[in-house]
């Protein structure tokens, strides 16, 4: 007589209708991973730090997040290593440490003196990285992509944006006093990198496949990326003011090459349906 609850047989030849059984997986499978997570705790340790009202460790946690978040893709390619999970992984760790650990940390230095203006000019920059994120992840899933895709963003990508976006906290560093008109300024600012987020305009990504450097021209650059390292661990905030500034004064210089590369540009953006269907399917599944 047939027991109506068999005993479990992991070996049986039912198995498989049970489903997959536990398998080692290689050990660099988890590396990239363990990178994602290290930025999301230092992304969520800089929001701690920014209550703590220490706010030059706090920007370093967030600025660090950033550059390990931009690692570990880079990683998992060179080791073999990407996965859906990882993808997912790492969505989830770029809106907190592009999105809301930016924001907070800004907020808590400056713009809580413009009050209620302040923390909506915080809540749209989030946002905005939230949805150039997903707007990111619908055009990198298409099979078809336009050919400038591998040369340009559409938008300001969110790891420049949680740099760009904490420009008066660098300013504050360097002496001006965080009162109530530097506080408005800065929510409108903090307003204006939102929009470029979610900007249809298009920015350089340097990162262009078959790309060749000159030899002359190789050691000049690792000089010059040399002397811009040293310049940056002895004044650190000056650069980045620099740095965010000239960051800035290139987006015209960046559309203005796309439009003589691939056609007219407009203040919709590249001309391109790729866009407007990803557009479309944010809407769709909101």
């Amino acid at each position: 007589m047939k027991t109506p609850f068999p005993p479990f047989e992991p070996n049986g030849p039912n198995d498989e209708a049970r489903g997959p059984r536990l398998r080692e997986i290689p050990l660099r499978l988890m590396v990239p991973n363990l990178i994602t997570v290290l930025a999301i705790c230092a992304g969520l340790t800089g929001i701690r730090l920014a209550f703590e009202s220490r706010y030059e460790l706090a920007v370093a946690m967030v600025l660090l997040a950033a550059f390990l978040d931009g690692v570990d893709g880079r990683v998992a390619r060179l080791m073999k290593a990407t996965s859906k999970f990882g993808a997912q992984m790492d969505s989830l760790a770029d809106i907190v440490n592009f999105g809301v650990a930016p924001a907070l940390v800004i907020y808590v230095f400056v713009l809580d003196q413009a009050r209620s203006l302040g923390w909506i000019a915080a809540l749209i920059y989030t946002i905005a990285a939230g949805l150039r994120l997903a707007r990111f992840n619908v055009m990198a899933e298409r099979e078809n992509k336009a050919s400038w895709q591998s040369e340009y963003f559409v938008g300001v990508p969110a790891p420049a944006g949680a740099m760009l976006v904490l420009l008066p906290v660098y300013i504050g560093f360097l002496g001006v006093t965080p009162g109530p008109a530097f506080a408005y300024w800065s929510s409108a600012y903090t307003v204006l990198i939102g929009f470029l987020l979610v900007s249809r305009l298009p920015v350089w990504s340097g990162k262009t496949e078959g790309s060749r450097i000159r030899r002359d021209l190789v050691l000049p650059i690792m000089l010059g990326i040399v002397v811009y390292v040293a310049l940056l661990m002895s004044y650190t905030w000056e650069v980045m003011v620099v740095t965010v500034a000239a960051y800035l004064l290139s987006l015209p210089l960046g559309a203005r090459s796309w439009q003589r590369k691939y056609g007219t540009y407009t203040i919709n953006g590249p001309a391109d349906p790729d866009v407007d269907d990803a557009n479309d399917d944010i809407g769709r599944h909101i």
